[in-house]
């Protein structure tokens, strides 16, 4: 009885929402995107509720070069989205009996190191493997993704030279492109067939996506397709993925294709038994606690309602799917310019909320009351604290009675110990109360050691003057002074200043480095950490 009044309940407000005077809803999605200029680089916008595709439009245009318009039949690039359909072809072929996601990953891809601890096919499917990003350590060695035609191969080479994970597999989440360039080679290597062929027979064709294939060769004609552009305040330029990596991205589609998708695998016809409930959840961390990623989909919710989504960028595409099982709805969006970046959030968060019924009614934002504390006891906290796990540097600044985060956010006191920081809360523990640890909105745990502040004085960097190489990003790095700063330098010409952080610790575009001394206190190279990819170990030649 509960479960009928709960489908009466849904099925009420969906007849509502529906019933609404649809011109007008139409009129306020014209407005949404009536930023896309009819002469400049455009957009497309598909829309179905229970298996009906009810709005698809394109605006703009798809190459300028040639003038031609973008219509909903121009194959655009999604970036991320493709991942659930990697993630897909890896639980058919665990359906076809073929592979176990539980498998250790190393049964198929031996190149990867053993590092002490089993990295398992769901862990990829989920970020949690720990594998670091091949494109963030490529970017350290002076080749980001797009100035150098990588394949699948070369990101494997890349992953087959690390020396460590960046987490344990299954503790943490970190997103990482590498788990599904790996999973592309898994199917080729298991199904005897690429991932393009694979998920073509298997996938595209019984779902009815006409219009969608993998750009495993950036080289190919693919007609209607349209170009991605950058825009750098004066004009637009092309800003391709020009590489031949694929199955974290690179899927070619059409918005239309994207809710086709929604409507197949959701309606149970992908496999049999079907795959839905086992591609939209996920295994929890180590330690039994949940996490919101499950394969190749990021499962949440929106104003009350379960939410199954993906969000894509690569190169100037950018990209969004949404689906909500509740209310039968899919919205896909795609766009190839970049000059709205935050539009595959801001554009998504505008239709959702034009199409999207509150659940539940609003509830107001109960305040934190700040715990009274005294400027001396603030002060105690006060320092610079590494992160154990990256290295990365966190600074705590007491000013007054507040206590601030790089200098400007506040944190709130909650108790003699402990501050609220936006969804995190940070704690000192231990005996004497000098043990930093933050406990992250998602109850993940990172812990800090106090250290000493660095050096800002130039003449006590010279014991950082050197060269430096790392096998595992195939890099050199000369360390030096540039007008009376320190640098990190890396022929021919790109120079990256060191902005001092802790001691031996050093902040600079890409990420963080901090300098390792042998038991003489001898500088014996650095680690640098970048976005998705940690610990990367330099040697002093």
């Amino acid at each position: 009885m509960k479960r009928l009044l709960v489908s009466l309940i849904i099925s009420s407000i969906t007849t509502t929402l529906f019933a609404q005077n649809w011109s007008d809803t139409t009129a306020q999605i014209e407005k949404i995107f009536s930023r896309y200029a009819a002469n400049e680089p455009g957009t497309e916008l598909a829309i179905m509720r229970n298996g009906k595709l009810i709005f698809s439009k394109a605006w703009g245009m798809a190459d300028l070069e040639h003038n031609a318009q973008l219509t909903v039949e121009s194959p655009t690039e999604a970036g991320s989205v493709s991942k659930q359909f990697t993630a897909a072809s890896i639980l058919l072929l665990e359906q076809q009996g073929k592979l176990s996601i539980n498998d250790d990953i190393r049964k198929y891809i031996p190149e990867l190191p053993n590092y002490g601890h089993p990295i398992l096919i769901r862990h990829m499917l989920e970020h949690t493997s720990g594998l670091k990003d091949w494109g963030s350590v490529a970017e350290l060695a002076g080749w980001p993704r797009s100035t150098k035609t990588y394949t699948n191969e070369e990101a494997l080479l890349i992953l087959s030279r690390q020396k460590t994970l960046n987490n344990i597999p299954g503790e943490e989440y970190i997103y990482s492109n590498s788990n599904f360039n790996v999973l592309a080679t898994v199917v080729k290597r298991v199904s005897g067939m690429s991932l393009a062929e694979f998920s073509k027979k298997y996938i595209f064709e019984p779902a009815g996506m006409k219009h969608t294939q993998w750009r495993d060769d950036f080289k190919n004609v693919v007609p209607n397709r349209a170009m991605a552009y950058a825009y750098d305040s004066k004009n637009y330029k092309t800003n391709m993925p020009n590489e031949y990596v694929y199955g974290q991205g690179g899927l070619l589609t059409t918005a239309e294709d994207l809710v086709a998708w929604n409507e197949y695998y959701s309606s149970g016809k992908l496999g049999n038994p079907s795959l839905f409930t086992k591609q939209t959840t996920s295994y929890p961390f180590n330690n039994g606690r949940p996490h919101n990623y499950a394969a190749g989909l990021v499962i949440t919710s929106n104003k009350g309602w379960k939410l199954i989504s993906h969000s894509g960028a690569t190169a100037s595409y950018r990209a969004n799917l949404e689906y909500y099982p509740e209310l039968g709805l899919s919205i896909a969006w795609l766009s190839n310019t970049s000059r709205y970046d935050g539009a595959p959030f801001n554009v998504a968060q505008a239709i959702a909320e034009l199409m999207i019924p509150a659940k539940v009614a609003k509830t107001a934002e109960v305040k934190p009351v700040p715990f009274a504390i005294s400027a001396a006891s603030m002060k105690s906290f006060a320092g610079w604290y590494r992160n154990n796990r990256s290295g990365d540097g966190l600074n705590l600044v007491a000013k007054g009675d507040q206590l601030l985060a790089y200098s400007t956010d506040t944190l709130i006191a909650q108790n003699d110990h402990s501050f609220k920081w936006g969804r995190s809360v940070f704690d000192w523990y231990g005996k004497d109360r000098k043990q930093l640890r933050q406990i992250t909105g998602a109850n993940d745990t990172i812990y800090f050691s106090p250290v000493a502040s660095g050096a800002m004085d130039s003449a006590a960097w010279k014991i950082y003057l050197g060269d430096y190489a790392s096998t595992e990003a195939d890099a050199e790095y000369a360390v030096k002074m540039k007008d009376g700063k320190l640098n990190l330098f890396m022929q021919p010409d790109k120079w990256f200043e060191l902005t001092p952080t802790y001691k031996d610790a050093f902040d600079f575009n890409l990420g963080t480095i901090y300098f390792t001394r042998d038991k003489t206190g001898k500088i014996t190279g650095f680690k640098a950490s970048v976005d998705r990819a940690r610990n990367i170990e330099f040697k002093r030649l």
